[in-house]
């Protein structure tokens, strides 16, 4: 598997467009875990790893979609009202005893079956029973009713055979009620992938510990750790790690056996106290991806023993939306998701701002939404520096601007991203 990611994550020598990255990325990369069966109450947010075909037809069987009264529509006026025999009463899960008679009508509930011969339902609040709803004796029904008003058909949804699920989907709870539907008590899914995450910076110290007069509270393990558990892995801490390149390299050894991916935040520069680059190489293979984009320039992908590697900038900001651009897709790929659009909830809004863009990268800034004034706009956060993490609180999403944009004047329409869309809770 090593030599195989090593293949996968070689990038161009050029400067990449981020659609271009990913891909290249999406074409090559594949699920590197096993699969399991699972029980449907366990299944939601497991990734399919096998179609799902339905083992029945949807509805089994031609049934009511409201309460009310069946007949054959052949014996109904289509101008005037008709007055017809209640000969029966067929109630959701029973079978009808007989087939409809011509020149008669059933009493029938919601998903009750159809009698043969009956092909219309009329609804209870349309029909005059007598001499009571309870126990009529005959029933009148409106005028205008035809074949197939308020019925169900067989198979309508979905019939015997049938994909309904296919395979790479991560399983939403419609998509749970939808594989029991089709006779599913269980289904294949692939394993949650093993990821790993570590720290870096003599800087840094983990919180609620005392700071010394240099040092600052370490906030990206945690932010990457519950982003990746929002996207179904199994997480491991791995810890913060000093400015040393032996901790570092022994670190890094140990996860590249255990883990399917190992993440990293900070030490992936050129700095003299940047050892994380140096002890993957020693350990497996590096490529720096040289993407046109802000941020996420230095985002480094490579192997670490058996596992992937994923090398993140330092800055919280940086950290968190690398990660939502380039981390999140490679991590649901090697998990088994089949590839899907990079931000599937972006929508147009029109900018409340003006911004000048002077460089060629795309770029991503984060924005909320105004709706005070009637019309939804977007309106920027104050400071776009990767410092501010506050920024991500305090904002709804990011505005992306893409490689051809050289600035937004205020009501230009641009692409919202919503963070929710793309790192659920």
């Amino acid at each position: 598997m090593s030599d195989t990611l090593n293949d996968c994550f070689k990038s161009p020598d050029a400067l990449l467009r981020l659609d271009d990255a990913l891909d290249t990325l999406a074409a090559r990369l594949f699920p590197v875990v096993d699969t399991e069966d699972l029980p449907l109450t366990k299944a939601a947010g497991r990734v399919l790893a096998a179609p799902l075909c339905a083992t029945v037809d949807n509805p089994r069987f031609d049934n009511a979609a409201m309460d009310g009264f069946c007949a054959r529509a052949a014996d109904l006026n289509d101008h005037s009202s008709t007055a017809l025999p209640a000969v029966g009463r067929i109630a959701a899960g029973s079978a009808p005893e007989a087939p409809l008679a011509p020149g008669t009508a059933a009493r029938i509930f919601t998903g009750a079956p159809l009698p043969q011969g009956a092909d219309v339902v009329a609804m209870q609040e349309d029909c005059t029973p007598h001499p009571s709803l309870d126990a009529p004796e005959t029933v009148t029904f409106p005028s205008g009713l035809g074949v197939g008003n308020f019925v169900r058909r067989a198979g309508e949804d979905f019939s015997t055979g049938a994909t309904v699920l296919s395979s790479g989907r991560r399983l939403r709870p419609q998509d749970v009620a939808m594989a029991a539907a089709a006779g599913h008590s269980t289904v294949t899914v692939f394993k949650r992938l093993k990821a790993g995450v570590l720290s870096t910076g003599d800087e840094i110290v983990e919180p609620g510990l005392p700071l010394g007069p240099a040092q600052i509270y370490g906030s990206n393990r945690y932010g990457l750790m519950a982003a990746l558990s929002a996207l179904g892995a199994d997480v491991t801490d791995l810890g913060h790690l000093p400015d040393r390149r032996d901790a570092t390299e022994a670190a890094l050894a140990a996860a590249g056996e255990s883990q399917d991916v190992v993440v990293t935040s900070g030490g992936v520069s050129v700095g003299g106290e940047d050892h994380v680059v140096d002890a993957v190489r020693a350990l497996g293979e590096v490529h720096v991806w040289r993407m046109a984009v802000k941020p996420g320039k230095p985002t480094t992908l490579g192997t670490v023993g058996r596992a992937a590697f994923i090398g993140l900038p330092g800055y919280p900001v940086s950290s968190l939306a690398t990660f939502m651009m380039v981390a999140r897709p490679v991590v649901l790929r090697l998990s088994g998701a089949l590839a899907e659009p990079l931000f599937p909830g972006a929508f147009p809004l029109p900018a409340g701002f003006s911004f000048s863009k002077k460089h060629r990268r795309r770029q991503f800034v984060r924005a909320s939404i105004d709706r005070t004034g009637g019309t939804p706009v977007v309106r920027l956060y104050p400071s776009q520096e990767p410092h501010v993490l506050s920024s991500m609180i305090e904002s709804d999403g990011l505005v992306d601007l893409r490689e051809d944009c050289t600035g937004v004047a205020e009501g230009d329409m641009v692409d919202f991203i919503p963070y929710s869309s793309i790192l659920p809770a």
